[in-house]
């Protein structure tokens, strides 16, 4: 992991959280060769995706949720630099199962839902609990929203890593939000057309949300 490490280096990540990357850069890249994990193929990457993560890092305060985890972006490096207890939300049970192997090999504070977002939001144990929400390439602006804020408790933030966004996601995004009991406080550019939205959580989320599995993905909100 030489290359990844390297990287990290240059990216300003210290000793101690660039070894803690590289060896769970080793075990997604070992595990991505026996099923489809992650479309990150090599070490420089991967390294792209743990940078991009890591960018959060700032914003992040107390318990993470994150939505549709895959290899565990941009959670598993969100907990390993800043200890943050992390619940996994995600759907595919052999990336649930890698998952449960990275908490349990790093001892990290936290725990994996193979369940549907839409499923598991209406989990008590789990809706309108979370300081922090996360969510990385699973759908449009407003498709989002709706499969984080729920498990987002007021008070708490959403934290959308977006890359460009026009005029008419972008309104939509906001309209979203209100619907959902959140505002956007602050977009964040981080380097090209990548970007932090941040959402506020305000109140709770009207219990109608989110719709039923797929209607988020296939109807976002505010989105005509």
């Amino acid at each position: 992991m030489a290359e990844l490490e390297e990287k990290l280096e240059a990216a300003g990540v210290t000793a101690e959280l660039r070894a803690l990357l590289g060896r769970y850069g080793r075990m997604v890249l070992d595990a991505n060769r026996s099923f489809n994990l992650t479309g990150a193929k090599t070490e420089q990457e991967l390294a792209d995706h743990i940078i991009d993560s890591l960018t959060l890092v700032p914003y992040v305060n107390g318990t993470i949720v994150d939505i549709g985890s895959g290899a565990g972006f941009p959670a598993i490096p969100l907990s390993l630099a800043t200890g943050s207890a992390v619940t996994l939300i995600e759907s595919t049970g052999k990336k649930a199962k890698f998952l449960q192997g990275i908490i349990d090999a790093f001892g990290l504070e936290g725990s994996v839902e193979n369940e549907r977002a839409e499923i598991a939001a209406r989990d008590e144990a789990l809706r309108d609990r979370f300081e922090t929400g996360t969510a990385r390439a699973v759908g449009s602006g407003p498709t989002v929203l709706e499969l984080v804020l729920p498990f987002v408790a007021p008070g708490g933030t959403a934290l959308l890593q977006r890359g460009k966004l026009d005029d008419r996601e972008r309104a939509a995004m906001s309209d979203a939000a209100t619907m959902l009991g959140a505002e956007i406080t602050s977009e964040i550019q981080v380097s090209g057309d990548r970007r932090i939205v941040v959402t506020r959580k305000r109140s709770e989320t009207p219990q109608r949300f989110p719709r039923r599995p797929g209607i988020p993905a296939q109807r976002p909100l505010c989105l005509d």
